[in-house]
């Protein structure tokens, strides 16, 4: 069935502006919201969500204390607080890039820090007891322990601590898990802290072993010259997850399972390219970690195209119905164009009209995802409020920038 987008009433202003598109992105129609929605009349328990915070908040903060004693026993205080600002510096150079990948319809940022905080404390304790197991698994063996442990343990342990960390997401957040974008997004935050508490360690080590020089050695391999290793194995399983999110049945599990095998492939890949003999070390850097890292790039240039394309072709259908005139559709799925309208606002309006033009154009990108979901599961009440309620406020927002529309 084809679900309609509601119809607003109303008529457009003459145009008036700046062009984009071949029109003027802010000619509006004037609106005129629904009834005011009576107040619930009585309290919904908030027991649920205090104990979703107590349980969130207790977890973190026993997984963050266990890592500070791992890392504080191994390598000492000044080692660590050396390893975590050198550490920090990754991060200005990964999370802009997912938050880059992510700007047409971002995602709250509590399931960014949840993803992050997973990944920094959970996912690495977790695989740091594993990939101590399997090591002492394999000592016992003829094979060498440590490439074995690097090869096959670790690939194996920390790909699933970390899709476990997405996979909640997807389970707990549905209405938040959108597509294969919103994948790679939650699935690369959360690797990335996992590598920022990783290269912590191995920071603060290698400053023990050998002082300021080994410390900067170690920083620009693995900052500077592979920063996004972890986000490119973990993204297979956001991937995998995004393709499923509007058919969210066993069935599919086959598809997240393939997703894991390959996150675990590509990170047994790397770590062998990585701890082979010196001589090769440079080939196996070109053969395998460039390609891989080229791969990774195009991908999310892939996912930004795609999700530009959805947000333009959901939003048509909107302005086919009155909601939209073509060229608000063609700025709302153009980055640079968002950049432009914004600087626009900011000039006819000041700040007041830059937000506001900030927030229609977030809840435009949601509006896309939202119509998404109710073309492929049916209508859902749910989502039907939630497109309702997003009508209101963009059509309120526009009023913002564009008095008397």
């Amino acid at each position: 069935m084809v679900f309609q987008p509601p119809q607003p009433t109303g008529s457009l202003p003459p145009p008036t502006g700046p062009s984009a598109g071949g029109g003027d992105w802010h000619q509006v129609m004037t609106f005129q919201p629904s009834a005011p929605t009576p107040p619930n009349a009585t309290r919904r328990p908030v027991i649920r969500r205090v104990l979703l915070w107590s349980v969130t908040v207790t977890m973190f903060g026993l997984a963050g204390l266990a890592m500070t004693l791992v890392v504080t026993t191994a390598v000492g205080v000044q080692a660590a607080v050396l390893g975590m600002v050198t550490s920090s510096l990754a991060l200005g150079i990964v999370i802009p890039l997912f938050i880059w990948v992510d700007r047409l319809e971002a995602e709250p940022p509590r399931l960014l820090w949840f993803a992050f905080l997973w990944g920094a404390l959970v996912s690495t304790l977790g695989a740091l007891v594993l990939n101590e197991l399997g090591v002492a698994f394999f000592a016992g063996m003829h094979e060498d322990p440590v490439v074995l442990g690097a090869v096959v343990v670790a690939p194996l342990s920390e790909e699933f601590f970390k899709g476990l960390g997405v996979l909640l997401i997807f389970w707990l957040a549905r209405r938040e898990f959108h597509g294969v974008t919103d994948g790679i997004v939650y699935a690369g935050i959360v690797a990335a802290g996992f590598a920022f508490v990783e290269n912590i360690i191995y920071l603060g080590q290698m400053y023990v072993e050998a002082g300021p020089a080994g410390l900067v050695g170690i920083f620009v391999l693995r900052c500077l010259v592979s920063p996004f290793a972890h986000p490119m194995f973990t993204v297979c399983i956001g991937l995998a997850l995004g393709l499923i999110t509007t058919r969210r049945r066993w069935g599919s599990a086959w598809i997240v399972l393939v997703g894991f095998a390959g996150a675990v492939f590509l990170h047994a890949l790397f770590n062998y390219s990585a701890v082979a003999a010196s001589g090769s070390y440079f080939v196996l850097f070109a053969v395998v970690q460039v390609p891989l890292f080229i791969g990774f790039l195009m991908l999310l240039r892939w996912a930004r195209v795609r999700e530009s394309r959805i947000v333009r072709d959901t939003l048509t259908g909107y302005g086919l119905a009155g909601w939209y005139t073509p060229a608000e559709v063609a700025m709302i799925a153009d980055p640079g164009e968002r950049r432009r309208a914004r600087h626009w606002a900011r000039g006819v309006g000041g700040k007041p009209a830059e937000r506001a033009m900030e927030a229609f154009q977030d809840e435009s990108g949601e509006l896309a995802m939202v119509r998404k979901h109710l073309a492929h599961s049916g209508p859902d009440p749910v989502w039907q409020h939630r497109e309702r309620a997003l009508l209101e406020t963009i059509s309120a927002h526009r009023r913002v920038f564009v008095p008397g529309a």
